[in-house]
């Protein structure tokens, strides 16, 4: 479903929380960075205004979604593999975990993120990622519905979110599309499992890789108004 992500989540959609992390980045830092490694980058669309203050190199394991990359952002690199295992000869300020880290199912995968961000990572740098669920914060059958336009589609999607298992470390968020393209309607179903642990997992995760967590906050005035979404920042010591 990689060819309706522009119209479901234009890049738009996106300055804001791009700039947050700017901000938030440049706060934290001991020095002036240059460079970030986005793993999980998807479609690009953070990095189109990430790209306004850094070298942005992105990784993804999707083939589709680094094409929407590369044709939305071609001044970045691009690079095909997975967050968990990859290695690059060259270090980086900054490491971005974000949305694609909440496809890692187990405290293992987890984990194994955090090296790679680690390994990946210049002495003095730190890696930024966001816990968007918590057991004891997760609301079973939680639902959203959306509309979109683009040019000759229209876009109508169902979010879900369901737990189907409360006591393992995963659930499900399922989609439902109604796309009419050229006003003829299609329906098409997607179901995504994500990971889901506790702050302190994260935070114990962190440091067991060799990283000083520190925890913020993060808020967004139109993808979640009025939430608020632990953010971990870790200092490779």
């Amino acid at each position: 479903m990689a060819w309706i992500w522009p119209t479901m989540s234009p890049p738009a959609e996106y300055i804001e929380e791009a700039e947050f992390l700017t901000n938030l980045i440049k706060s934290y830092m001991t020095y002036s960075p240059k460079t970030i490694l986005h793993l999980g980058c998807g479609g690009g669309h953070i990095d189109m205004t990430l790209k306004k203050h850094f070298e942005i190199t992105g990784v993804d394991i999707s083939k589709n979604m680094l094409d929407l990359a590369k044709k939305l952002n071609p001044d970045n690199s691009y690079v095909r593999g997975d967050m968990r295992n990859i290695r690059l000869e060259e270090k980086f300020d900054v490491v971005l975990l974000y949305d694609g880290i909440n496809y890692m199912l187990s405290e293992r995968d987890l984990k194994a993120a955090f090296e790679t961000a680690h390994a990946n990572l210049k002495d003095g740098g730190i890696v930024l990622t966001v816990v968007e669920e918590t057991p004891s914060s997760f609301q079973q059958n939680k639902t959203h519905v959306s509309h979109r336009t683009g040019e000759n589609i229209e876009l109508t999607y169902i979010e879900h979110w369901y737990d189907p298992d409360p006591d393992d470390s995963t659930y499900e968020t399922t989609f439902v599309y109604l796309i009419r393209k050229n006003k003829k309607l299609t329906t098409e179903f997607d179901l995504h499992i994500c990971g889901i642990f506790e702050v302190e997992v994260w935070e114990r995760l962190l440091k067991e890789v060799g990283f000083r967590p520190k925890q913020d906050t993060f808020t967004h005035s139109t993808f979640a108004p009025g939430e608020e979404y632990p953010i971990l920042i870790g200092f490779k010591k």
